[in-house]
């Protein structure tokens, strides 16, 4: 009996972590006028490539995939990295925190 817990824990211990696409997790666009669109950058910075363009209340799924950065700078300062499902399309990217706020996925 305890080899059998034994192996289920090891297993479920080396099984990779699964992103949540439900829940907590998901972010919304904000500050932005309904006239305009947030631009999803390659890289955190406002000069990197755009790779993406998310209308505000239009965007599909915005998903943080980990903490914004740098941890030290002011929260309007940091870089958030993020995955964007809209229909078929994925896009992985860097939004500025001051344009985003928290929210549950659908």
């Amino acid at each position: 009996m305890f080899k059998i817990a034994l192996t289920a824990f090891l297993t479920l211990a080396i099984v990779p972590p699964v992103m949540a696409t439900s829940g907590a997790g998901c972010l919304v666009v904000v500050n932005v006028a309904r006239n305009d669109a947030l631009n999803m950058r390659a890289r955190p910075s406002a000069n990197a490539r755009i790779v993406d363009v998310l209308p505000p209340q239009m965007h599909g799924i915005i998903h943080l995939d980990a903490a914004c950065r740098p941890a030290s700078a002011p929260w309007a300062s940091r870089w958030c990295p993020v995955t964007h499902y809209n229909g078929d399309r994925t896009t992985k990217g860097w939004v500025k925190a001051r344009f985003v706020r928290d929210s549950d996925c659908p």
